[in-house]
């Protein structure tokens, strides 16, 4: 199996992740933070020095204000209906994933909010301009994307995030594509939340995720529940993480993400993202010019290494299971929880299919997938299958 899935969770996963969790479950998976006894104790520590690991990683100055999460989606529930109020006014784009595009859209519904969709231009880019066309006296947050999950356009997240606060209005970061590929620093960069999942470029095993809040900035809770602090109350604790991360957290997964972090400090982002970088850059030129084949986004720097495709006259369902049964290659199909996104390029009735690069994938995988698109594209079938 070749994986080119890689944006809907990385695979494989460093050894020392696979391994601290598994030291995790097997040596000291206790409630954290509930009890008093020594292995309760070791796993409420394992999860401080992960927090504090995780916020240095992107910046931020304050480990109480790192909130680990399920996922990504969950985070970005907690940052948006922990932030926005009755009758603000709500600005984000057209790039964005389900995670964001639903919420919002469930609060207009209910007439919670006033909400402005900004459409990016046909290959994906978002002018910054035109979200500050779209401020008014009420508006009183911004959600976007960092990278399209789609097509991979990164976006201008910085120049967005100066507008907003010139404006006295919350950002908020969608990083669910960008953590663990893009350099991020939350003591500099104008961004108040940025929330990310643990699973993906970080990698983290699945139900890990995470928001970072920025000094001042007040999120209210999603969830009450217990915490194993300030128990003779029957109010949610005020402070952060406590009064975001209700209920038994995962532990041993945020262990293993933590892991993942050093793994990434190991090897270097800066050489994780070349190498992503490389893969796009041969899969985009391998493909460009081939008749039958279209590929999706600005194709050049400003995309990350995610790049979807069509092959005419075959449908992205069908293709991508060509893919996986003929070729051994693991992409995704369809919409990808990203409708609007999908409308931007004007795919949204045909879809299309993902490949998205990791660490982990090689020069020659990415050359038997352009062999493979080329093939098929001619109508030929793999004969070594």
């Amino acid at each position: 199996m070749i994986y080119f899935d890689n944006a809907a969770t990385s695979f494989p996963k460093p050894d020392i992740v696979y391994e601290k969790h598994d030291e995790a479950m097997r040596e000291f998976a206790a409630n954290p933070g509930r009890s008093g006894h020594k292995l309760s104790l070791k796993m409420d520590r394992a999860i401080f020095n992960s927090r504090m690991n995780v916020a240095e990683f992107i910046g931020g100055k304050n480990p109480m204000n790192m909130i680990f999460a399920f996922n990504c989606t969950d985070a970005l529930n907690i940052a948006i209906k922990g932030l926005i109020k009755k009758g603000d006014h709500v600005i984000t784009t057209s790039l964005e994933h389900n995670s964001v595009l639903r919420p919002l859209h469930k609060m207009q519904e209910e007439g919670f909010i006033d909400l402005t969709i900004v459409y990016a231009d046909e290959k994906g880019i978002i002018d910054p301009k035109k979200l500050e066309e779209a401020i008014t006296d009420k508006t009183r947050v911004c959600v976007t994307t960092a990278m399209s999950n789609l097509i991979g356009t990164i976006v201008d997240f910085c120049k967005i995030g100066e507008i907003m606060h010139a404006h006295d209005i919350l950002y908020i970061v969608d990083a669910a594509q960008a953590m663990g590929y893009l350099d991020f620093d939350m003591s500099k960069m104008p961004i108040d939340v940025i929330c990310f999942p643990g699973h993906k470029s970080l990698f983290g095993p699945m139900g890990t995720g995470g928001l970072y809040i920025n000094d001042g900035i007040d999120v209210q809770s999603l969830k009450e529940g217990g915490t194993g602090s300030h128990s003779q109350e029957l109010d949610q604790p005020s402070e952060y993480p406590d009064r975001l991360e209700a209920g038994t957290i995962n532990g041993p997964g945020i262990y293993a993400l933590s892991a993942g972090v050093d793994y990434i400090k190991k090897v270097g982002l800066e050489n994780i993202r070349n190498h992503e970088n490389k893969l796009k850059d041969r899969f985009i030129s391998g493909l460009k010019d081939e008749k039958g084949i279209i590929l999706y986004g600005s194709l050049d720097e400003n995309q990350g290494p995610v790049v979807s495709v069509n092959v005419e006259g075959i449908g992205s369902s069908q293709l991508a299971h060509l893919l996986d049964e003929q070729y051994g290659i693991a992409t995704r199909a369809g919409l990808h929880c990203a409708p609007l996104a999908h409308k931007t390029i004007g795919t949204e009735k045909i879809g299309a299919v993902r490949f998205s690069f990791g660490h982990f994938n090689t020069e020659q995988e990415v050359d038997i997938a352009i062999e493979a698109l080329k093939k098929i594209s001619l109508g030929e079938k793999n004969e070594s299958i």
